[in-house]
């Protein structure tokens, strides 16, 4: 494991874990209740991020896939329980749109630093049957701490969104973020991820933590990626392959 994660404290029961020397930057978050633990995501597969929440806790873990892409399911092999959206079992189960040489391109596009037990042509894509099938609006139950499960597709099919109402926490995967919003692929929605925009607006949040880049982001962020989105459906510019558009503090890939 060495020190390729690096663990942050959102609060003394919330952590990110983070691979800040990719050039990816993807958070996993591990919320810890009375009953059990929650880890959104598994990150890039890279290093062992068991061995991370195990220092942190004891508890029986319960994976929840904000949605089922490369660097969002890196580490799931090494956790017995996992959760994904209805609409994306398929992808986990031996129908993952991305092809392995592409994924293994992508890991290493940019320079990195990587554990020197790490081997490209040993790398490969968590395939498996999930142990629990998430549905909208769907309660998880951590003992005294809630998270409910909102679908937001659009960067994929399956794509959630997890949200904390005593908390006001929105955990939103690849949806907000600072960087390059992603809706260019055939499997991606660019209408459906600005519907999803428009629904994480209606809810409470106090603070937004991202799947990527940085952690301290303004929470009128969502308004700001919503004004955008609804600016490139006006001009009739919101469809594939219209290129990628800047807005300053993020960009959207179409």
């Amino acid at each position: 494991m060495g020190n390729w994660f690096t663990v942050e404290t959102i609060d003394k029961n919330t952590f990110a874990i983070s691979e800040y020397k990719h050039w990816e930057e993807t958070h996993s978050y591990l919320l810890i209740g009375e009953k059990s633990a929650l880890l959104i995501d598994t990150g890039l597969g890279i290093a062992d991020i068991k061995q991370v929440v195990e220092s942190l806790t004891s508890l029986p873990i319960l994976v929840a896939t904000t949605h089922i892409h490369w660097d969002h399911i890196g580490g799931h092999s090494l956790f017995d329980n996992i959760a994904v959206y209805e609409s994306e079992k398929d992808w986990l189960a031996g129908k993952f749109p991305i092809p392995l040489e592409m994924v293994k391109k992508n890991l290493t596009r940019k320079p990195c630093d990587f554990p020197a037990d790490f081997h490209i042509e040993n790398y490969h894509i968590y395939q498996g049957k999930p142990s629990r099938i998430l549905h909208d609006g769907e309660i998880l139950d951590l003992g005294n701490r809630n998270v409910q499960v909102v679908h937001t597709a659009g960067h994929s099919p399956g794509h959630c969104c997890f949200y904390e109402p005593q908390k006001q926490y929105l955990y939103s995967g690849d949806l907000i973020y600072k960087g390059c919003l992603d809706a260019f692929y055939p499997s991606t929605d660019p209408y459906l991820f600005m519907c999803s925009v428009d629904k994480i607006k209606t809810l409470n949040v106090k603070r937004i933590l991202p799947a990527h880049h940085q952690l301290q982001i303004s929470n009128s962020l969502p308004d700001e990626v919503a004004r955008a989105f609804h600016e490139l459906y006006d001009t009739n510019q919101l469809k594939q392959g219209a290129g990628i558009f800047d807005f300053g503090d993020f960009q959207i890939h179409i």
